[in-house]
C-alpha cells in the first residue's frame, strides 16, 4: 500500500538529531554555541528549478516565480544557501543531476522581466558557475529535462519560446556534462512541438520517458521513450489524461517513474492531483491515504535519503504554495 505523508515528522526528526548531536559534542565545552537552526521553507513560488544532487546527497532548489534568485538544498528540512555567484532571477528553468559530470546543470527559463533565457549554469554543491558552450540550445522555458543514464547525457526536448509556454519547439539537444558541449540530435522520429512536457529517466527499463505537454490549445497525452538515438511512441493500455506542466521522477523503491499532477487539458486555470505510475509498458493509477491539493509547474525529485519522492511548491487556480510533500511506502 502506497500512502503519502509530508515532511513534518521527517523535517522534526532530523532537526532534533541536529541539536541532540550538537549537545553531546558541545555539552561539556561552555566556550562554544549550540545554536539553533531555522528550517524555513521557501516562499510561495512556482515554475522552481529541482534536482537532486547525488554528490553532495541533498535536493537543491533554484528561483522560481518570486523573482528572486535563491538557492535552497533539502536534508529533511529547506535550507538556504548563499552562493558566491547565481543564475539570475527565473522560473520555469530546467535542471537535472548529470551524474557523468557530478554536478547539476540548470538551462533557461523567463526572466523575471519577462525575457526568455538560453544561458547554461552547473551547480558544484557549494556554487553555480556560467558555461559558455560555442553551441546552444535556442533560447526557451518549460522544456523536458532529464538525465538519460544510458547514454550520460542530460536530454533537452521542446519547451516554448515565448512567455507562457507559447511558441513551442520540438527540437532534441543532449549536454556532454564532461566536455560542456550541447549537441543537437537528428531523430527519425520525435514527438510534435510542444512545451510544458514532462520526463524523467526510467532506471529499471533503460529508457528517457516523456509525457505531455501543450501547443497553443492542444494538450498531449501521449508517452515516448527516448532511447539514445530517436523517439518511440508508446501505446500504453492506460494513460493519464491529457496535461501539461505535470511533475516526473524515477522511484526507486517503487522501480518506476512517478506522474503527479499538471494543468489539465488547456485550460490553465485547471489542474489534478491524481499520482501515476509508469512501468515500461503502461500507466497505472495508485490512490495513496492522503493526496497533495492539485497543482502544475512544481518542484519535483527522488530523495534516495528517505527513499521517498519530493514535491515542492507550484501553481493552481490559487496563490502560488510553498507546500513539501514525500511519496513514500508506508513505514
Amino acid at each position: 500500500m502506497v500512502s503519502l505523508r509530508t515532511n513534518v515528522q521527517t523535517m522534526t526528526n532530523a532537526l532534533a538529531a541536529i541539536i541532540v548531536g550538537a549537545l553531546m559534542t558541545y555539552g561539556t565545552m561552555e566556550a562554544q554555541t549550540v545554536n539553533w537552526i531555522s528550517a524555513e521553507p521557501p516562499s510561495p513560488r512556482d515554475g522552481v528549478g529541482m534536482a537532486y544532487d547525488t554528490a553532495s546527497s541533498s535536493t537543491v532548489l533554484f528561483s522560481g516565480s518570486n523573482s528572486v534568485a535563491d538557492t535552497w538544498v533539502w536534508k529533511g528540512g529547506w535550507f538556504q544557501l548563499s552562493p558566491a555567484t547565481s543564475p539570475s532571477p527565473r522560473n520555469s528553468a530546467a535542471m537535472a543531476y548529470d551524474g557523468a559530470a557530478g554536478n547539476i546543470v540548470l538551462f533557461g527559463g523567463l526572466s523575471s522581466t519577462g525575457v526568455i533565457l538560453g544561458d547554461t549554469w552547473t551547480w558544484n554543491g557549494t556554487t553555480w558557475t556560467q558555461q559558455f558552450p560555442a553551441v546552444s540550445p535556442p533560447a526557451r522555458t518549460l522544456m523536458a529535462f532529464a538525465y538519460d543514464g544510458a547514454t550520460k547525457t542530460v536530454v533537452l526536448f521542446g519547451g516554448g519560446s515565448e512567455p507562457g509556454g507559447a511558441g513551442a519547439l520540438g527540437d532534441t539537444w543532449t549536454w556532454d556534462g564532461v566536455a560542456t558541449t550541447w549537441t543537437q540530435q537528428s531523430p527519425a522520429t520525435s514527438p510534435p512541438a510542444r512545451s510544458g512536457c514532462a520526463a524523467a529517466y526510467d532506471a529499471t527499463n533503460n529508457g528517457l520517458v516523456l509525457f505531455g505537454g501543450q501547443n497553443g490549445s492542444t494538450a498531449y497525452g501521449d508517452t515516448w521513450i527516448w532511447n539514445g538515438a530517436t523517439w518511440t511512441q508508446q501505446s500504453p493500455a492506460s494513460a493519464p489524461s491529457a496535461r501539461s506542466q505535470a511533475g516526473m521522477a524515477y522511484d526507486a523503491v517503487l522501480s518506476a517513474v512517478v506522474l503527479f499532477g499538471g494543468a489539465v487539458g488547456a485550460l490553465w486555470e485547471d489542474s489534478a492531483n491524481d499520482t501515476w505510475v509508469w512501468n515500461g509498458t503502461s500507466w497505472r493509477q495508485i490512490h495513496p491515504a492522503t493526496v497533495p491539493p492539485n497543482r502544475y509547474n512544481f518542484g519535483m525529485a527522488y530523495e534516495p535519503a528517505f527513499k521517498a519522492v519530493l514535491m515542492f511548491g507550484g501553481f493552481s487556480s490559487g496563490p502560488a504554495r510553498n507546500d513539501t510533500w514525500l511519496l513514500a511506502l508506508a513505514p
